[in-house]
């Protein structure tokens, strides 16, 4: 009878915390603004990962102005924004800016008219409410890099200080750790939720890996998966920058607001103009505009303002104000599913999802299956292991536990049928092989002159051979991983990936993986680099290392689409870190010098 008291009193409170927690998360909307001033001293065009960040650490000032424009809704329209486990029931819908890429020529062969899906977040958050909140930094290889070619202040010792600000980690094994911090308002959280978890890092090590953290001292091993998940919630940054901080009388944030250009005078920036309510307006920046629409919109409301490739903008018939290599330089990281189906039932399948004490456990205390996207391991490699030490890896791995059955990835119908499950209770996880440096470039053009036309999106993908290279070697990994003990105990089967369309070569050969990846290998939403900074006489350069439009006087980019190259592994990390540092640019103060000083001193 103590024992049912007991657990009905547990029951209770976790209740009770749940509805307070819910109350407070429906007074976010009061963020809000209703009107637009005529001015203000920063105008932030996009509310997304890196856009909260910047209108959050901009207001800090009170004596300041700021807006936040959004084209997209607010981040309480949808449940499954904060459901870790709903992930892909997120695209394709209105909060998706739903993009596609023109048809590949060499990639995309097994998608509907060789046109990759690309998804997009057009909310307050952006792509950090859509993605799989895999927290990655990227190797410290990427920013030394980044610094060695022109773009001062980039570092890794210059950019870890950001990444620690922002930081609050919930990883007890990791709170001691120098490269992880407590207290800032990104939670960081840990992915062990099946048995397959342990697993992963077993066979791993049977192939002498050792486990490390990937956002430690070094990338390479096997790792356990960081998530931006607060309390089983995604800490997407709306939330956690603007949400959580509550109303700020000197930031307005307005919603369903969609900005057509920059409006450029004398080479300066004067102001956007906005369609709003199905009206067309106009708000002067006293001080700066700073675009954060993303490595697609960006670029586009660049060239739309006349700030671009100028042949381009001439057969678009807009007026040339600067010839730049805007859109130029497109950069994504590409991942093949490696499906297996086992034969215990110890992964994410659709009955243990969809039960009735897996929800009743998320409910009441925000843990279980539903409190992570699905990947609980991850790995980097070095396929070239001269590299070792040197550079960045060449390859990373997520391990999903959870086999796939959605076709939400634009895969032909007659494809998918053979490579993706039947839908049912499955068990089985899906092995994720991605290349961390991709070598092949692409470019995002206008479609036209009008706003509202989707820009030509075309990556590129696999038109430099060694991305394919590196993609079989990732697969060679797989390969290997499925055939320790710990694997074949749980009955994998690498003859899943024996497929039709590519029989005419043998299956596991070279000839046979590059076949399958140049069919079914997708974007992992890791758009980037198509406003590159770099060095002032670096010609393929778009913004100096201070993220300025080179020639125009106040205007700035501040996203993704800022990066030289893209880092290794998912971006979003990345692009937070860079608001929060352009933050401090514009500002001209160093919010960071103490985390500095005492990384110096452990390091």
């Amino acid at each position: 009878m103590m024992a049912i008291t007991q657990g009905i009193l547990v029951i209770c409170i976790a209740i009770v915390y749940y509805y307070n927690f819910v109350n407070d998360y429906n007074r976010h909307r009061e963020i809000l603004s209703d009107e637009i001033e005529d001015e203000y001293d920063y105008v932030i065009v996009g509310g997304g990962s890196a856009g909260s960040v910047l209108a959050s650490r901009l207001s800090e000032d009170r004596n300041i102005r700021v807006l936040l424009i959004e084209a997209g809704g607010f981040y309480d329209e949808n449940p499954n924004f904060h459901i870790p486990i709903k992930i892909l029931s997120l695209q394709n819908t209105k909060h998706d800016w739903k993009y596609y890429t023109v048809p590949q020529t060499v990639s995309c062969l097994g998608l509907n008219k060789n046109s990759g899906y690309l998804p997009r977040g057009r909310v307050l958050g952006g792509s950090s409410v859509l993605n799989a909140m895999q927290y990655t930094r990227g190797s410290r290889y990427d920013y030394n890099e980044w610094a060695a070619n022109g773009c001062i202040g980039w570092s890794y010792k210059d950019v870890l200080p950001y990444f620690l600000k922002s930081e609050d980690i919930q990883i007890d094994e990791l709170k001691s750790s120098t490269f992880h911090r407590s207290g800032g308002p990104l939670a960081v959280s840990g992915s062990r939720i099946t048995e397959l978890s342990d697993l992963y890092m077993k066979a791993g090590q049977e192939l002498g890996f050792n486990i490390t953290d990937y956002n430690g001292a070094d990338q390479e091993g096997f790792n356990r998966m960081q998530l931006n998940v607060r309390n089983g919630v995604r800490d997407a940054t709306g939330l956690a920058f603007l949400g959580r901080i509550g109303k700020r009388s000197n930031l307005d944030i307005v919603i369903e607001t969609f900005v057509t250009k920059v409006n450029i005078v004398n080479k300066a920036a004067d102001g956007v103009f906005y369609v709003r309510n199905g009206k067309k307006s106009y708000v002067r920046a006293k001080k700066e505009i700073i675009l954060s629409a993303g490595a697609i919109n960006s670029p586009q409301i660049l060239m739309l303002s006349g700030v671009g490739p100028e042949e381009h903008l001439k057969s678009m018939d807009i007026p040339v104000l600067l010839d730049l290599p805007v859109g130029n330089n497109l950069q994504d990281h590409l991942m093949a599913y490696m499906l297996t189906k086992i034969n215990k039932p110890i992964s994410l399948s659709d009955d243990l999802i969809n039960s009735f004490w897996t929800r009743l456990r998320y409910n009441l205390f925000g843990t279980g299956p539903l409190s992570i996207a699905g990947s609980e391991g991850s790995a980097f490699y070095y396929n070239d292991q001269s590299k070792r030490g040197q550079a960045s890896a060449d390859v990373q791995i997520m391990i999903y536990s959870k086999y796939i059955a959605e076709n939400c990835f634009n895969i032909k119908d007659s494809v998918a049928k053979e490579f993706l499950a039947e839908h049912g209770n499955i068990e089985g996880f899906n092995f994720i092989v991605s290349i961390t440096n991709p070598k092949s470039r692409g470019t995002v053009r206008l479609k036209s002159s009008d706003p509202f036309d989707y820009p030509l999106i075309d990556p590129q993908y696999l038109t430099d051979k060694r991305d394919v290279e590196n993609f079989i070697g990732g697969i060679r990994l797989w390969e290997r991983f499925m055939q320790t003990k710990t694997m074949k105990e749980l009955g994998v089967d690498m003859n899943q990936m024996k497929l039709s369309f590519c029989s005419q070569h043998k299956f596991r050969s070279d000839d046979y993986w590059e076949c399958f990846v140049r069919h079914l290998a997708i974007t992992v939403y890791h758009h980037s680099s198509t406003c590159k900074m770099g060095a002032d006489e670096d010609e393929t350069a778009v913004l100096d290392s201070k993220l300025r439009v080179k020639g125009i006087k106040g205007l700035r980019v501040v996203d993704a689409s800022v990066f030289p190259t893209v880092t290794s592994g998912n971006i979003n990390a990345p692009v937070i870190m860079v608001a929060e540092k352009a933050a401090d640019m514009i500002r001209g103060i160093d919010s960071a010098k103490y985390i500095r000083e005492k990384m110096l001193n452990d390091f």
